[in-house]
């Protein structure tokens, strides 16, 4: 089953790229694969505090990610699965897409203010021409209305 990649982060245009990928997934027969990357710099503390930072981490990936799937499961019937890295948020996309090779597509979402579409996109569409995917950038502005009849 081919999947759609998606990054959980705590931007804006995250929800525009879940939702897109949710969409594609039900009306394609896919699946969602929602990654998480907890960057290093987190976790620069004595080892004890580290540890401490690192679990609480995790739960709140895991808390943000029940939203995303219980919407996923009872509005478009499609159960994603969760995947948490630890590192460079680029360099886990990468080492993620090789290493699941049921990845099809990433999806990326573009924040929309002057700043530009974020990290992420301006990182991953540089290596675009050597990922072995295909890029989906969906604006963040997009509504609700609008992802619908795209997908």
């Amino acid at each position: 089953m081919r999947k759609f990649l998606v990054v959980l982060d705590d931007s804006r245009e995250c929800l525009n790229a879940m939702r897109f990928a949710a969409m594609r997934a039900a009306k394609t027969g896919g699946g969602v694969a929602i990654l998480s990357v907890i960057p290093p710099e987190e976790f620069n503390h004595w080892i004890g505090v580290g540890d401490i930072m690192r679990e609480e981490a995790r739960e709140r990936i895991h808390a943000h990610f029940e939203v995303f799937a219980k919407w996923m499961r009872d509005k478009q019937n499609v159960d994603p699965e969760l995947v948490i890295r630890e590192g460079e948020p680029v360099d886990e996309i990468i080492a993620q897409v090789g290493d699941d090779p049921d990845i099809g597509v990433l999806v990326l979402g573009a924040g929309t203010g002057r700043k530009g579409p974020g990290p992420l996109v301006t990182k991953l569409t540089k290596s675009a021409g050597t990922l072995p995917i295909p890029i989906t950038i969906v604006p963040g502005d997009l509504s609700r209305e609008r992802l619908e009849a795209i997908t």
